[in-house]
């Protein structure tokens, strides 16, 4: 096979007019016709770029009996993702931006992509307001490592945050550290959790606080107790909370007063 016979087969098996390859590549639509008619060959990063596209070697494009073998090329498992990203692009823009935009490295309103940016971006790497990926960054942040506003994953960290380990202002996990935190190991300036560590306040199986109060234990320098709060008890923790937090994290010694 010829080169300009690889790229007209290559072109059809992954779905691409050459009107659109064409304008993926950023070059006219006769082009592509003269590449695939063997009239003209394409300039090194046209091919760099289609290899990368179709999963191909530049050897198996540039040698006339090179045959792809499968496993060759690419782990087949990785191959299989990257092929469902061929790119594919909105042809309406808004500010020179595609609407949605399916790509290796994708840019739109809506990104899919290995690295995806927009407005609402999902990919292995994903930036945007609404971002879902391994790497996760954006207003509302949902992956394996997400930071955002909302950050909800495996390792998150935000404002409000959620995960196995969490981080924030407010946060819940398995171990969770925040101002306000809650986790089955929770440590922050108010913490609730199975093992929890705060600074002003805490609350659960085994508590250390200035304020603690424990199911079992509960090590506390201005309050502590075991057991059932009564309402004198909770008079006396409200009383305290007034006295040691700070002005600057009332907000949080209201929220936390909802525990008790």
């Amino acid at each position: 096979m010829t080169l300009g016979d690889k790229l007209s087969k290559l072109r059809k098996e992954n779905n691409y007019t050459q009107e659109q390859l064409a304008d993926v590549l950023g070059v006219s639509r006769q082009a592509i016709s003269k590449w695939e008619s063997n009239i003209t060959y394409p300039e090194t990063e046209k091919l760099i770029r289609m290899s990368e596209m179709f999963q191909c070697s530049l050897d198996y494009l540039l040698k006339d009996e090179e045959e792809m073998v499968g496993g060759q090329q690419a782990d087949s498992g990785f191959l299989f993702f990257r092929k469902r990203l061929r790119e594919r692009k909105s042809e309406k823009t808004v500010m020179g931006m595609p609407l949605w935009h399916i790509a290796r490295n994708a840019k739109g309103f809506v990104a899919v992509g290995l690295n995806a940016r927009g407005v609402i971006a999902i990919g292995l790497k994903a930036q945007g307001v609404v971002s879902l990926g391994m790497l996760s960054i954006g207003v509302f942040s949902f992956g394996m490592l997400s930071i955002g506003l909302l950050a909800i994953g495996v390792f998150a960290l935000g404002v409000l945050s959620a995960g196995c380990f969490a981080l924030g202002i407010l946060t819940a996990g398995a171990i969770s550290l925040g101002v306000i935190s809650l986790g089955a190991i929770a440590i922050g300036d108010f913490s609730v959790g199975a093992l929890s560590i705060g600074k002003y306040f805490a609350l659960g199986d085994n508590a250390r606080a200035m304020i603690a109060l424990g199911v079992t234990k509960a090590a506390g320098s201005v309050f502590q107790k075991i057991g059932e709060l009564s309402t004198q008890d909770i008079t006396a923790v409200k009383h305290s909370l007034d006295t040691i937090v700070p002005a600057y994290l009332s907000w949080a010694k209201e929220i936390i007063m909802l525990f008790l």
